[in-house]
């Protein structure tokens, strides 16, 4: 498989592209400066599962400091004082530094479901949910970022996975370990999609849940083939420009 030094230069060049085409289709540079940073440290999430640790301590110290920030706005909208906030995010902060470490530390194993397509969108519509924008554009963008760096990691786990021996190729034996949708774990599999529907469904109703708390400023995630498909093209269009 590909080394850590592999997986953040990959997902470092994937950010730095993904920056650059944001700006060019008209993201602000600070937002582009952000996405490309989150794509970078992405490259490192799948080996949260790792037995060295050193991808676990280095992941979860920079969302540890780094998630309550991006938090910061949607802590106001919903009327938090300052002195409630910094409870909030300190309590952020001990739980993923402390909980979600040590939950990483004694229920995954390597290659298992943390390194799959689920998995990615897992941690793309985490980024979603804890970042807060009025341009939902700009909050989509972010996780994409994330996505894209987590799959740069597994791809490259697969393509590590492929050798070049005697005029053929041959499979070593963790080809497909990574880039998959279930893993041999029954219980692993249902915790993994029971996340994912939760968070989509968190995700999907974000704007009513703002609504609830009093906030109704929020542009609404786009619902429909058709939101998608409209947004797609005007990027794509400012993109080109």
């Amino acid at each position: 498989m590909a080394d850590f030094k592999t997986h953040i230069s990959v997902s470092t060049l994937s950010g730095l592209l993904l920056g650059l085409g944001g700006y060019q289709s008209g993201m602000p540079w600070e937002s582009c400066l952000i996405a490309g940073g989150l794509c970078s440290v992405s490259g490192m999430l799948p080996d949260l599962d790792s037995d060295s640790g050193i991808p676990l301590r280095e992941a979860v110290g920079f969302a540890a400091a780094f998630v309550p920030m991006l938090m910061l706005d949607r802590l106001e909208r919903v009327g938090l004082s300052h002195e409630m906030m910094l409870v909030v995010t300190g309590a952020i902060y001990f739980f993923l530094r402390f909980g979600i470490a040590e939950l990483f530390r004694r229920y995954t194993v390597h290659r298992g479901m943390w390194h799959s397509l689920p998995a990615a969108i897992i941690a793309a519509l985490f980024v979603f949910l804890v970042s807060a924008s009025e341009n939902v554009h700009l909050r989509l963008f972010k996780t994409l970022a994330v996505f894209v760096g987590f799959m740069s990691h597994i791809l490259l786990d697969e393509l590590w996975s492929v050798e070049y021996r005697r005029g053929k190729y041959v499979f070593k034996h963790s080809f497909g370990t990574a880039l998959k949708f279930l893993g041999e774990s029954r219980l692993a599999n249902v915790t993994t999609y029971v996340l994912l529907g939760v968070l989509s469904v968190v995700a999907y109703h974000d704007e009513a849940i703002m609504e609830h708390f009093g906030y109704s400023h929020m542009h609404a995630l786009p619902h429909t083939a058709v939101d998608w498909i409209k947004i797609i093209r005007e990027q794509s269009e400012n993109w080109i420009r």
